[in-house]
């Protein structure tokens, strides 16, 4: 009986639940419905399209400009960005992961290419520039590669997605939504049981376009992440996915990770990109929220201008009623008469003139388009324009640097993010990787390797054992650092002349690497510890092989042999002789010599 009622007993997650989650969700609207409406708002800046927002009939009629210098602005910030596009390298907190650092600095990079990162990080980009937060999905996805797995990363719709009002971190947020809009039938026939629930029971907001889209055969499909305590303190977050109150899957229902929870990393796997951050909430202001008030003042004095060029450019006529002009025959050119009842006076009868533009209303509007290239950042010399006769490379190059200190920081600040979206890929894989993969990566040489990896070296690994005592577990534990994997054209002339220079210098010349090596510890430029190890290299060499040549030079001098009766040593051959008024040093032929006259006077006694 027991067992008949553990297996009759609800599941944890419901359509209770699925109903209060619906009710937190409306309630996380209401606290987002002026962000919605702004990110609305800002689409329509960025296409240009503004003027659909003036519903006025005086506007009726009247041209309608729309100058890019706003869309100009972001377009050149998206372009720096995706100049500096990033590329991770893994580096280990202890000396027993250095291999497993190595390894994944190498296949990191590919399982972003896998997941098209590259198409992820511009479409991002341009969210954070227009609204001002780029948010990236990172997912683990069961059914690629053929039900093996794989992790996907996308660019998600901040319209999409909700939070706890207030906070300022979304890991703080009791409750995250992700919503998506759906086809109906394929709903059904992936989950049988919402046949005849299929409908739109929750309103997602939408942007306004130009085509009609129609979402009648639509259902809005609710992602659902939330937390929960789990055991020894940590932190679960469970995932559950609903539509019209159907539950469709739940973490919490699955055995497997009831008490894991759906990720093991305990986190909701999305990262936020502010641009501009806002107190009290997740999300920030982008460059349009910023530019868009300068940038309705010119194109109003813009419709101002050309309206007032058409009506000077327009012959226009004051005509009285007595006049007795036939109107028809007056406003058609083609006509060469033009007949008249009576006497014409100009009092009756003149042409009105239309006064042109004035210089002081030019040189206004060009202030403000001045104006709003200061706020946005995005002055000439950032696009490679100069005034003020400013012609070396050098002085260009040192504005162009000067210029870019904001396109650096908004970098500096999506590099942050790409580390976290590292950091969850490296635990989805420490997660998810239970076979051994093999990934191709090119080698230093450029040669084409191919490197097997799989969760082993990074799950926890046994420590040391004392005593025949096992000391616990280590987890391996790495740090990412960020740096651009693509140059701009700048960047890589910039250091082709400091290579060329460290050349012209004497730097690379191995008798002066002790110098070089002063000068390089005061320097700085990207790139400098590799032409430091590089001046060390030489001057390692040159020491070596002075080393070598002082010792092939003690191994070729000539031995001296021992003297024969009558031989002078092949030593005394080249041996210098002494000074005039110098006494000659004593040598082993001497000492014969005096041998030999020493036995004569005895011979002769």
């Amino acid at each position: 009986m027991e067992q008949e009622f553990l297996t009759q007993a609800p599941p944890p997650v419901g359509p209770e639940q699925a109903a209060e989650a619906e009710r937190i969700l409306h309630k996380y609207k209401a606290g987002k419905a002026a962000l919605d409406r702004r990110l609305i708002d800002n689409e329509l800046w960025f296409r240009m399209a503004h003027w659909k927002q003036y519903k006025n009939r005086m506007m009726e009629g009247k041209p309608q400009p729309s100058s890019g210098w706003l869309f100009n602005s972001i377009a050149s910030k998206h372009a720096d960005a995706m100049d500096n596009y990033p590329e991770p390298c893994v580096l280990p907190r202890a000396a027993d992961d250095e291999a497993t650092a190595r390894t994944l600095s190498s296949i990191l990079p590919v399982v972003l290419e896998q997941a098209d990162y590259e198409q992820v990080y511009s479409d991002s980009w341009w969210r954070k520039l227009k609204q001002g937060t780029g948010v990236k999905g990172i997912f683990w996805d069961p059914a690629a590669r053929g039900g093996l797995g794989e992790i996907a990363i996308r660019s998600m719709n901040l319209l999409m997605l909700y939070w706890e009002p207030g906070i300022m971190d979304i890991q703080d947020s009791s409750h995250f939504f992700s919503l998506s809009l759906e086809d109906s039938e394929q709903l059904a026939a992936r989950w049988p049981q919402l046949r005849g629930r299929t409908g739109g029971t929750i309103d997602a907001a939408r942007y306004i376009h130009d085509d009609s889209i129609d979402t009648t055969d639509k259902s809005v499909v609710v992602d659902w992440y939330y937390k929960k305590p789990g055991p020894g303190g940590r932190e679960l977050v469970h995932y559950c996915k609903f539509c019209n109150g159907v539950v469709l899957y739940a973490s919490e229902n699955d055995p497997r990770l009831a008490e894991r929870g759906f990720y093991d990393h305990g986190r909701y796997p999305f990262v936020f990109d502010v641009l501009f951050q806002e107190e009290d909430s997740p999300a920030g202001f982008g460059y349009i929220d910023v530019m868009k008030d300068c940038q309705n003042s010119i194109d109003k004095m813009n419709q101002a201008m050309d309206e007032n060029v058409l009506l000077a450019s327009k012959q226009r006529y004051v005509l009285s009623d007595a006049a007795g002009i036939n109107e028809e025959e007056l406003a058609d050119f083609s006509r060469d008469i033009v007949h008249v009842t009576g006497r014409l006076s100009s009092d009756s009868f003149h042409q009105m003139q239309t006064a042109g533009l004035q210089a002081s209303s030019i040189t206004y509007r060009n202030s403000r388009v001045d104006e709003l290239k200061e706020i946005s950042g995005n002055r000439d010399v950032s696009q490679g324009g100069t005034s003020g006769g400013v012609t070396a490379a050098s002085a260009i190059a040192a504005l162009q640097e000067a210029g870019s200190k904001l396109s650096r920081d908004m970098i500096k600040s999506a590099y942050r993010a790409f580390a976290r979206e590292c950091y969850m890929v490296i635990d989805l894989m420490r997660q998810f990787y239970d076979e051994e993969r093999i990934f191709r990566i090119t080698g230093e040489q450029g040669q084409n390797l191919y490197v097997p990896f799989s969760a082993a070296a990074l799950r926890p690994a046994p420590a040391r054992t004392v005593a025949g005592v096992e000391l616990g577990s280590r987890e391996p534990v790495f740090d990412i650092t960020i740096s651009a994997a693509k140059k701009s054209t700048f960047s890589r002339m910039t250091q082709n002349e400091t290579a060329k220079e460290c050349y012209q210098l004497g730097f690379f010349n191995p008798a002066n690497a002790d110098a070089a090596l002063a000068a390089l510890e005061m320097m700085d430029f990207e790139g400098i510890e590799k032409v430091r190890q590089r001046v060390r290299q030489n001057g390692t060499l040159a020491r070596r092989l002075q080393m070598a040549q002082q010792q092939l030079a003690r191994l070729a001098r000539p031995v001296v042999q021992a003297p024969g009766p009558g031989s002078v040593p092949a030593a005394r051959k080249g041996a210098p002789r002494a000074p005039a008024g110098m006494p000659r040093p004593a040598g082993p032929a001497d000492a014969a010599k005096r041998a030999m006259n020493s036995n004569g006077r005895r011979k002769q006694g």
